[in-house]
């Protein structure tokens, strides 16, 4: 597709990369407002959680990280309607929902302070966690599998792959690693998703062109 043909929705899908631009600056700066923060062992969601002193500073520097990246990926739904297979279609749909579930989520349940740690605003955080963890990696199987089938897809297969190997990775380093470097491999699930999310924008940008 020439950049003469592209259209309004096409270019909606650079918010992907706006999202992901604005999701790593805030994780970046944000710490900068959280004395004695210590990155490699704490988790991203305490820089936005109720008391954190980096709250406002994620606000700001995140506005555009939720809604661009919401807007993107809702319109490459819009865009794939009626395209490639069922399968396809139905783990980037499951990917769309992951992100809503996500942006809609941690806005109504961030993290406590530590007087009421452990309360249901937490209790919901963790759900809305196992949630996004279920969505992301289901959708990103039904992603590659669908890509694969008839080799319809294989580029966005090969982006899938890549994306849930860097989360599955996360998601075992958080759990194996020792509790100093959590935050290290906390952030491997994180950008996995985010950077995903860029991916579909830029296709949908070249307007799914190739394979």
């Amino acid at each position: 597709m020439t950049t003469q043909k592209r259209t309004l929705i096409h270019r909606l899908g650079l918010l992907g990369l706006v999202s992901l631009l604005a999701y790593t600056a805030a994780v970046l700066f944000a710490p900068s407002a959280y004395p004695g923060y210590d990155w490699k062992s704490r988790a991203v969601s305490d820089l936005m959680s109720d008391l954190a002193p980096s709250r406002k500073l994620w606000t700001r520097i995140a506005t555009l990280y939720g809604v661009s990246g919401i807007v993107s990926v809702t319109v490459v739904c819009v865009f794939i309607a009626g395209r490639f297979n069922r399968l396809l279609r139905s783990g980037i749909y499951l990917f769309a929902v992951m992100n809503w579930v996500s942006y809609v989520g941690y806005g109504i349940f961030p993290l406590s302070d530590n007087v009421n740690a452990g309360g249901f605003q937490d209790t919901m955080h963790i759900a809305v966690t196992i949630a996004v963890v279920a969505l992301s990696i289901a959708s990103l199987v039904l992603i590659i599998i669908g890509g694969l089938r008839k080799r319809l897809y294989t580029s966005l297969a090969l982006w899938a792959f890549i994306a849930l190997a860097v989360m599955l990775a996360g998601a075992i380093g958080t759990g194996l690693a020792p509790v100093t470097y959590f935050g290290i491999f906390e952030r491997f699930s994180v950008f996995a998703a985010t950077g995903f999310n860029a991916v579909l924008g830029i296709y949908l940008f070249n307007g799914f062109s190739g394979r």
